[in-house]
């Protein structure tokens, strides 16, 4: 098997469930707080062929990988939820935002755990089952910690806007329109001019790497391997 094969092969699968049960427990938790939008919709399922979004999913992270970035993240078609049939719109709104961010850190928890399983199989299968779950590790805490940034249309954001006083929630939720938009320029963009001016510009990088190395450390002491 080529390098490039493998590399996708142990990276496809994580992508896809990180991403997918993300997407299903905002669906799920909204459901159980009254919302039956994403139930009706057939979005409240662990079925990736009804999250999957050709970019977020499939292209981004290709790309991503190819060019090998720091680091690796995509998304799935939003779930929708309509806040106003929350029975508790204000405060269900902050639970149905984390519910995507917290699967994620129990899949980065129960991976972590797992791969004390790895030493049980063949040299050939256990080494390629223990990349996938220290992928899926990687994975799940960079979608936990880049979707907790307070910036909607972020999850985040979502909790942010439902915690704080009136005013500034209003505020920040006003950012919704551009708040993608922000996202982009900041991974994309900003690294992209600082090349061009020999400069290392990566603002959300920088942004990240300390909160995601500091939940790496956590899963590992946790799941028993320091």
């Amino acid at each position: 098997m080529s390098p490039a094969i493998y590399q996708a092969s142990v990276w496809i699968l994580p992508v896809l469930v990180a991403i997918t049960f993300h997407e299903a427990a905002h669906g799920y938790v909204a459901w159980r707080l009254g919302d039956n939008t994403a139930k009706d919709l057939g979005r409240v399922t662990f079925s990736p062929f009804r999250h999957v979004d050709l970019w977020g999913t499939i292209i981004i992270p290709a790309v991503l990988l190819i060019f090998r970035a720091p680091f690796l993240f995509g998304w799935a078609k939003p779930v929708p939820v309509n806040f106003v049939n929350l029975r508790n719109p204000r405060r269900d709104m902050v639970w149905v935002a984390a519910a995507g961010p917290g699967v994620n850190l129990l899949l980065a928890l129960a991976s972590a755990v797992l791969l004390h399983l790895t030493p049980m199989f063949p040299p050939d299968s256990g080494k390629w089952i223990a990349d996938n779950l220290k992928n899926s590790i990687r994975i799940n805490l960079v979608l936990a910690v880049f979707n907790m940034l307070p910036l909607p249309p972020l999850d985040g954001g979502r909790v942010a806007v439902g915690l704080l006083p009136a005013p500034l929630a209003i505020q920040l939720a006003r950012l919704e329109r551009v708040g993608l938009l922000i996202v982009i320029l900041a991974l994309f963009v900003v690294p992209m001019v600082g090349r061009e001016f020999g400069y290392n510009w990566n603002p959300l990088i920088w942004l990240l790497e300390g909160p995601i190395d500091a939940l790496y450390r956590f899963v590992l002491t946790a799941a028993g391997h320091f």
